[in-house]
């Protein structure tokens, strides 16, 4: 049973599959904020961001071009880094459950371990990235 596992974790096929559902997240909410520009927008006023088309643009392009990043698993480090930092200032901006009243700040800290927790599977990723390319001999 263990080679079976090894040969799976080794393989090419898994490493893709586990990126994709990593990305998956941030290319929908990228792919829907393009989509539905103006529901973007709303978001960003939401959330008190102004000049909200700024707001909205920079959003998508970290969204998408994170995952494209990750996707590809070229600079995965810079796109994991990117996607955590956007990560982390969505749960500083919008989650802020420690100025919330309930029952908002109950719904915003599931939301804020959430993030934190996908920031965690960023930094596995960039880690994993490394090391795959460290052992294939392509530094």
């Amino acid at each position: 049973m263990r080679p079976c596992i090894d040969n799976a974790l080794d393989s090419r096929w898994l490493w893709i599959t586990a990126r994709i559902l990593l990305a998956v997240v941030f290319l929908s909410s990228g792919l829907a904020k393009l989509i539905d520009f103006q529901g973007g927008l709303a978001e960003m006023r939401a959330a008190g961001l102004e000049p909200d088309w700024l707001f909205n643009i920079a959003t998508i392009v970290v969204l998408l071009g994170g995952s494209v990043l990750l996707l590809l698993d070229r600079a995965l480090w810079l796109g994991a880094g990117a996607l955590a930092l956007f990560l982390l200032l969505t749960i500083v901006v919008v989650h802020r459950f420690w100025a919330l009243p309930e029952p908002q700040a109950k719904e915003a800290m599931f939301w804020a371990l959430e993030h934190t927790t996908v920031v965690g599977g960023l930094i596995a990723a960039a880690i994993a990235s490394r090391l795959r390319r460290r052992l294939e001999g392509r530094t």
